[in-house]
């Protein structure tokens, strides 16, 4: 039997772009996401020339940008709900014009980051303008995770290094190990770090999915090394590696710029860390995949994800909110992810759906009711935060088998 015919990568970018915006209309929007790092550039060099009285609103220019401009731009261009064809997704899937675009953030995110260190290192720039640096930077290197998001799912040991550099600055390395190989197994389930459950608010999430996606990834290499037979401190462990890098880039910066900088160094990587957690409680809050008669859960399905399709937000985080579709196929590109309309919908795009995910009482309005429609009125189907089950289905007046059982 002849084996399949790949086509080159010119030819492929050929043929994409020859079917024009029928294949893609986004294909040259995409250039958004790795653009984002120059925004993030402007706003430091608006920071450094404006007038005194304007610089505190340029170093807080990330935060404006996320949670001000990029949602009202997302409410008023809407939704998108194209889906490519199986045809096109092939060819999709075989355009080296995405990738590159991916790749580009990186080093663009570096010239920010080492800029950032600069004027924090300014004997100009006071305490309070460093941490307002830092959230902006943070906003930028939050934002990086999911560039290191996409990476992180290729299978070439290149697109692995350059998944932990764009966690460098944050210094979230172990989610290179831990979100493929963790998340994506238990995704939807009680005993995943990084699903949310009903009821239960993003700061108790926080610690939680931190420290136990922590602890996954630290177990996940170390058994990893063990079928090589190696030790967890082997040379080959990513997750030391990862940590290294990040290791080495903060201490180039220290050794570079001073001491003086640390305030922002921290601000920017708790900013960033806490922005990709806000977007993880997001996506699976509440949901959760039945177990089969075997006692295994079920196969993640487009059910077990929130989806948005707000063009605007999805073209700065590589249509991470087609979640459906990426977890079905986590190595699918984001260039051919696709809509269902039986996934759960969210009321708004991620970036609008922010700041009401860190108000319990507004985020708990928003979403338990849509947990309750979703299930048809059955909680016993939801994920849900053991603490407030009782009062959870009492508030709906829905029947506990858990606390009916004969």
């Amino acid at each position: 039997m002849n084996a399949p015919v790949k086509i080159p990568e010119q030819q492929v970018s050929e043929i994409v772009v020859k079917s024009g915006f029928a294949l893609d209309k986004k294909r040259y929007l995409w250039a958004i996401s790795p653009s984002l790092p120059v925004i993030g550039i402007g706003i430091l060099a608006g920071y450094q020339f404006a007038p005194r009285p304007l610089k505190k609103v340029f170093a807080l220019g990330g935060p404006i940008v996320l949670h001000i401009i990029i949602p009202a731009i997302d409410t008023l261009v809407g939704k998108d709900n194209n889906n490519p064809s199986n045809e096109d997704i092939k060819l999709l899937e075989q355009d080296p014009y995405y990738a590159r675009l991916v790749k580009t953030f990186i080093p663009l995110q570096y010239v920010a980051n080492v800029y950032a260190c600069w004027l924090a290192s300014r004997e100009s720039t006071s305490l309070l303008d460093k941490i307002l640096l830092g959230v902006s930077m943070g906003a930028i290197n939050g934002i990086a995770i999911n560039t290191a998001h996409e990476l992180s799912h290729k299978s070439e040991r290149i697109d692995h290094l350059l998944s932990h550099l764009a966690l460098v600055p944050s210094g979230y390395n172990h989610f290179r190990i831990e979100h493929p190989y963790g998340h994506h197994k238990r995704a939807a389930t009680p005993e995943d770090p990084a699903s949310s459950k009903m009821g239960e608010t993003f700061y108790e999430f926080f610690p939680r999915t931190v420290i136990g996606s922590f602890k996954s990834a630290i177990e996940i290499e170390k058994q990893r090394l063990k079928r090589k037979g190696l030790s967890f401190w082997s040379k080959d462990n990513e997750l030391l590696q990862g940590w290294g890098m990040a290791a080495g880039f903060h201490g180039a910066m220290l050794k570079a710029f001073g001491g003086k900088i640390l305030p922002y160094q921290l601000t920017q990587a708790i900013y960033s860390i806490g922005l990709f957690e806000v977007i993880n409680y997001i996506e699976h809050y509440g949901l959760l995949r039945q177990k089969n008669e075997n006692g295994k859960y079920e196969r993640t399905m487009p059910e077990h994800s929130w989806n948005n399709n707000n063009i605007v937000t999805n073209l700065f985080l590589y249509q991470l909110q087609r979640h459906s579709d990426h977890h079905a196929y986590p190595t699918r590109p984001f260039q051919a992810l696709r809509h269902f309309d039986e996934a759960p919908e969210l009321p708004s795009g991620y970036a609008s759906m922010l700041l009401p995910a860190l108000i319990p009482s507004v985020w708990f309005k928003m979403m338990d009711k849509r947990v309750f429609d979703h299930y048809k009125g059955d909680l016993n189907q939801a994920n849900i935060y053991p603490k407030r089950r009782a009062a959870l289905f009492k508030k709906f007046g829905v029947i506990d088998r858990l606390l009916n059982k004969d």
